[in-house]
């Protein structure tokens, strides 16, 4: 049976469900941090199981993030990401100021567009927006 609970900031299953999936590995401290300063965490389980994930970051007021949207491997293709993203849609729109808007971002992994686009995410550039960019920053 699945159930979802929402604010649950434990970074063993964080880092275990980014290892699941192959992502690069974080610092305890470092993720425990990135938890610990998320607007809201989505979490499903199946059973007692930790299945997905995803995290709201951002100033809650004028822009959000989607970040870290998980899914692990055997549940993929299963809606769970909808879910998860369902989820954290509504709480940003939850916080919304009215009769204001807010932008709620994401950068997703090369191919996952499709996925993006049907829970109505516009890839950029546009006409009006220039291409998302990035840059890492690595401390020696």
């Amino acid at each position: 049976m699945q159930r979802i609970v929402y604010d649950c900031k434990d970074v063993d299953i964080y880092l275990d469900l980014r290892k699941q999936v192959g992502w690069i590995e974080l610092g305890r401290e470092q993720a425990q941090m990135a938890l610990e300063h998320s607007l809201k965490v989505v979490t499903i389980y199946e059973d007692d199981q930790p299945i997905a994930m995803g995290r709201i970051v951002g100033d809650g007021a004028v822009i959000c993030y989607i970040q870290d949207l998980i899914v692990i491997p055997e549940y993929q293709s299963r809606h769970i990401g909808s879910q998860v993203i369902d989820k954290l849609i509504d709480y940003v729109k939850s916080i919304t100021f009215d009769e204001h808007r807010m932008m709620l971002c994401l950068m997703c992994a090369k191919g996952r567009e499709s996925f993006y686009e049907k829970h109505h995410f516009v890839a950029r550039p546009t006409e009006q927006l220039g291409p998302g960019m990035i840059q890492y920053i690595y401390k020696e």
